[in-house]
């Protein structure tokens, strides 16, 4: 056993050694036998610490799983987006980028300390079931989540399809934590959707920023621009995107894009940073455009929404999005480890940091559900005939029709939002989302006043 103990020491040293070599190789030349000296002491203690602890700790402890912690909560301390990776993570990760995976359906990340849901991915399980962006984690089947690495979440979640887990959120504004059973399920990553609002005005959604989501948008703009009259205008829906593939969120901004910066990503390294610029399109997309955001709007989706408000290209309406304004990046390691960090922030062709800002809309709108059968409510006090005393009854009589009571109001509402959430994408779903209205009114004014004379 003290063996197998010494032996599992060497090994993860050889990996603490590996990763503290590559950054001091990568950022520490110019004191280099002076750091290597500190490297060595470090390592020297580090190692004095895990031997005492295993010789006299209370509890037998296990090597493998101490050094592990260590590296982990090193890195985590970087930042919520650094993270080592032993084996099964860096496989879960791998997952992610196949387009497919057996889950609930949910983009999530530690906040504060606390796992939350950054956004519900369109058409899963737990999107259909209401789990919504910002509620917390507290529980995967009854296991406190408070100190699990965000892989160890993820593959608690994660399993064959058709088989259960249960997790329990606590949402601001409910007073008891919600207990959610969800099935799970495939997960399919489509990222692109359209649908045509009124004729000559489309509405494109992209859910996240995946290998092929732009080539999957520019076809969706092909068919929208070909249908009779083409394209006066166009609300691009970036709400509750978590973001994705930087190279995805450039290629996203340059269709819409002649000329002009995108983004610049500034590292400490020379290699890390980087301008990006758009490029002339062979099919120009010059109708006007209207960005919806939001606070799960994240990362990539605030990369082109930054790029397109810097450049004048869209008007960005709805709530200020998440503040992600950095870059990662994964190395692998050997014996399968894998370590992803922060290699750069990112700036939008104004020179700003959205980190923990977030993109600003330039008109602010919170999201509502717009009752389309509403009334004007001030009719209802208008003195009318039937209020007359001694008024004569209308022949035949007829019973008054009973007055729609709050309770059902709640019902027809909670019954809107789940037909909208989970329903296909279609124009008459999109017509009680006050967000998209808004944005459809803004992109038929334009066209109305332009053409107005002096």
């Amino acid at each position: 056993m003290a063996i197998d103990k010494k032996r599992h020491l060497k090994l993860w040293l050889v990996v603490v050694i590996a990763v503290v070599s590559w950054t001091v190789g990568a950022g520490f030349y110019r004191d280099l036998s002076a750091n290597n000296e500190e490297t060595y002491k470090g390592l020297k203690l580090f190692s004095d610490v895990i031997e005492l602890i295993e010789k006299n700790y209370v509890d037998p402890v296990e090597t493998k799983d101490l050094i592990q912690k260590a590296i982990q909560g090193m890195v985590h301390s970087l930042d919520p987006h650094s993270s080592f990776m032993p084996p099964e993570a860096f496989e879960e990760l791998k997952v992610d980028t196949k387009g497919e995976f057996g889950g609930i359906g949910i983009v999530i990340t530690i906040q504060k300390g606390v796992l939350t849901v950054i956004s519900p991915i369109e058409g899963t399980p737990a999107y259909k079931a209401g789990v919504m962006a910002g509620d917390r984690i507290i529980k995967v089947d009854g296991e406190p989540t408070q100190d699990l690495m965000l892989w160890q979440a993820v593959k608690m979640m994660r399993g064959t399809k058709g088989t259960a887990v249960v997790i329990t959120v606590v949402r601001e504004g409910t007073p008891k934590p919600i207990d959610f059973t969800l099935v799970r399920d495939i997960i399919p990553i489509e990222s692109v959707k359209s649908v045509v609002l009124k004729p000559g005005y489309g509405y494109v959604r992209i859910s996240n920023f995946q290998e092929n989501t732009s080539a999957d948008l520019e076809n969706m703009l092909k068919a929208l621009e070909s249908k009779d009259g083409g394209l006066k205008g166009l609300v691009l829906d970036l709400r509750d995107n978590p973001g994705g593939l930087l190279d995805q969120a450039i290629e996203v901004s340059d269709v819409f894009l002649e000329s002009g910066e995108i983004v610049s990503i500034k590292g400490r390294l020379k290699r890390h940073t980087k301008n990006y610029g758009a490029h002339p399109n062979k099919v120009k997309q010059n109708y006007p455009m209207v960005v919806l955001i939001n606070g799960g709007s994240a990362s990539a989706s605030e990369i082109v929404a930054g790029a397109l408000q810097d450049q004048k290209r869209a008007l960005i309406l709805g709530t200020t999005s998440f503040g992600k304004g950095s870059v990662q990046t994964v190395e692998s390691l050997r014996d399968g480890y894998g370590l992803k960090f922060t290699i750069a922030r990112y700036y939008t062709p104004n020179g700003r940091s959205i980190q923990a800002q977030g993109i600003v809309p330039d008109l602010v709108l919170k999201h509502q559900f717009i009752d389309l059968n509403a009334v004007d409510e001030s009719e209802e006090r208008l003195l009318k005939e039937k209020d007359l005393k001694n008024h004569l009854e209308a022949e035949p009589f007829k019973e008054p029709e009973e007055k729609e009571t709050e309770d059902k109001k709640q019902e027809k509402k909670l019954k809107q939002q789940t037909k909208f959430r989970h329903g296909p994408l279609d124009t008459e779903s999109l017509r009680s989302d006050n967000q998209v209205m808004r944005g459809l009114e803004i992109l038929l004014s334009y066209n109305i006043f332009k053409n107005l004379k002096n």
